[in-house]
């Protein structure tokens, strides 16, 4: 979570080399990814923060901004899921549950739904290092190590706790 300007420098500088980017600012009339996910750390920053009413302001006009981009590239991800090093290849549908949670260096494809079974708040708890390809459904009250790969189109609804494997399929299995 981002609760001091060290941790939002932090993450910013760790979402711009998992997007391998190497000039230091986007481009004006490219890069809408990044100037996404740049908006995403400044949201989580002011709204964990929130100690005044400046702060307040900031977080508002911040977020009125990333919701305007969340249209215009549709993505639904609410603040606070991922760790630093967040990867989107795409722009395209995402849509995240606002319960899960993801560690560092994560990779995700378009297509790409996190969420919980009906009649439940709990929603999926991902490790470090995952990469979720394009149309990947995970879903339901599950842990996923870290190292773990989730192949195009899979739909993953238990547990892989233990990490280090390729998951593919409807529903997702360990590949051999």
């Amino acid at each position: 979570m981002i609760n001091s300007k060290k941790d939002l420098k932090y993450y910013l500088h760790r979402d711009k080399i998992a997007l391998k980017k190497k000039r230091m600012k986007p481009k004006l009339f490219s890069d809408e990814i990044w100037k996404y996910q740049i908006l995403l750390r400044k949201c989580e920053f002011f709204y964990n923060k929130k100690k005044n009413l400046v702060d307040m302001l900031k977080y508002k006009y911040y977020r009125y901004l990333f919701h305007k981009k969340e249209l215009q590239l549709g993505f639904s991800i609410p603040l606070n899921c991922f760790g630093p090093g967040l990867r989107i290849v795409h722009r395209g549908t995402i849509v995240i549950n606002g319960n899960t949670k993801i560690g560092e260096n994560c990779t995700i494809h378009i297509d790409v739904n996190i969420g919980s079974r009906p009649n439940n708040t709990k929603a999926p708890m991902l490790g470090n290092n995952i990469y979720i390809g394009p149309g990947a459904k995970i879903y339901g009250d599950i842990i996923i190590g870290n190292n773990v790969n989730i192949g195009a189109n899979s739909v993953v609804n238990k547990d892989f706790k233990d990490g280090n494997c390729t998951l593919v399929g409807i529903p997702a299995k360990r590949l051999k």
